[in-house]
């Protein structure tokens, strides 16, 4: 049983060796996010709510085009759709060049909406991608770690971020021209990055997946039956909603945190810093993960690291001082497991229709755009530190379906999986 799975793996390799820059690359573009929004906040005299709307047009372009995107890659594959995301995610960084020269908001907002267009077309293919090549029982370990790497760009990006874009800001500098150019160099320089990757994509070849190959040979791909039938989809979109969300909020918020007196007064270019601890702390926790899922059940590891995220998240409130501001760093470490965990186990059996439902996870992802507001509501009408009430209340969800959501039922199973 051993001697086959050996070619297979090498088969595979070189691509899930490919695939994982993918992961690395739109990790560091989500996390520059964290940067901008204190920078653009500054610059431009946003409140809260109004500098979240970053989150919420990157995060709302996965609601509007998952979906459109799930439906594409079913007819182009996913290697084109790869290229095709890489294509659209380097026009938008290209976009802030402008944006930059008009000194406008708007056109900085409407640029982060295609850039998150072509990140996720990116993330619907790749992610089933990862997930198919190779066996069912390890999908889980194996799209954690190339998952770690998404979180090295994470932990990689604030860095760049804070060097190149907060530093270059001078404090209490009022030139807003000057300012707000600080961001034109690093993105054109991710566009031109994407689109080298998007050409090494066009012109290589990937194995085709489980999923590819059963709907190649069948065009019976269950479209009768619905795919919001399967409990273990549905109660996972809201899985990953909440997950992102949690995430994105937390570590939107964090510069501020760490900036005020009674936690850390750190100015906000040390403070950028600080977040590579928080995403730093997810791509440990992936490469542990990638081990630990292979010896216990993953829905038992996910509700666990739930847990642990609400007991931090807690102390963060109640605490003061660096007490606080290291527990809610600590929630990064915490996360580590939670996407690619949960997206494993929504997309299990689904067979010819993985695709659909990668759309269907992806969409999910406008958690990101909807809980950061939330957040940033309750900060401005309260404070910021009581705030994080917000993240507490959706890794009690996260944990609910660890432990009992994410089983499959024969019904699902049944429906989507055909007979050999």
């Amino acid at each position: 049983m051993t001697t086959p799975s050996r070619p297979a793996a090498q088969r595979y390799l070189p691509s899930l060796v490919l695939l994982t820059s993918l992961f690395f690359m739109w990790g560091l573009i989500t996390s520059l996010n964290d940067i901008l929004v204190p920078h653009l906040k500054a610059i431009f005299t946003l409140n809260y709510v109004q500098a979240m709307l970053i989150q919420f047009c990157f995060f709302g372009a996965y609601f509007v085009t998952s979906f459109p995107a799930g439906q594409l890659v079913e007819r182009i594959g996913y290697q084109k759709g790869m290229v095709l995301g890489l294509v659209v995610a380097g026009l938008g960084c290209l976009g802030f060049y402008p944006a930059a020269a008009a000194q406008s908001y708007a056109v900085f907002l409407a640029s982060l909406f295609v850039l998150a267009s072509g990140i996720t077309l990116l993330q619907v293919a790749a992610n089933p991608c990862v997930a198919q090549l190779g066996p069912s029982e390890t999908s889980a370990s194996r799209l954690n770690l190339t998952q770690a790497f998404n979180s090295l760009g994470t932990t990689v990006g604030p860095l760049l971020g804070a060097g190149l874009i907060l530093s270059a800001a001078a404090p209490g500098a009022t030139d807003v021209a000057h300012e707000v150019k600080t961001v034109q160099l690093p993105y054109v320089a991710l566009c031109l990055l994407l689109c080298a990757i998007a050409a090494v994509f066009a012109l290589i070849r990937l194995p085709l997946t489980a999923a590819e190959a059963e709907h190649a040979s069948d065009g019976s791909d269950g479209a009768n039956t619905s795919l919001w039938a399967a409990r273990h989809l549905v109660l996972g979109v809201g899985a990953i909603f909440l997950y992102v969300g949690a995430e994105v909020s937390i570590g939107s918020f964090l510069v501020n945190f760490m900036a005020q007196p009674e936690i850390g007064g750190l100015p906000e270019n040390v403070a950028g810093r600080y977040l590579s601890f928080y995403w730093g702390g997810a791509m440990l926790g992936r490469f542990v993960g990638s081990a630990v899922l292979k010896k216990v059940a993953a829905g038992k590891v996910l509700a666990f690291n739930a847990v642990l995220a609400i007991v931090l998240l807690l102390l963060t409130i109640v605490a003061s001082g660096s007490v606080a501001m290291w527990a809610v760093l600590c929630v990064g470490l915490c996360n580590s497991i939670m996407f690619p965990t949960i997206f494993t186990l929504a997309i299990a059996k689904l067979g010819a229709r993985t695709g659909e439902g990668s759309g269907a996870l992806c969409m999910a992802i406008v958690g990101g755009a909807i809980v950061p507001v939330l957040m940033g509501f309750v900060a401005d009408h309260t404070n910021l530190t009581l705030s994080f009430i917000v993240p507490v209340a959706c890794y009690a969800y996260i944990a609910h379906y660890g432990w009992r959501g994410c089983a499959v039922s024969s019904a699902a199973a049944n429906s989507y999986t055909r007979a050999p």
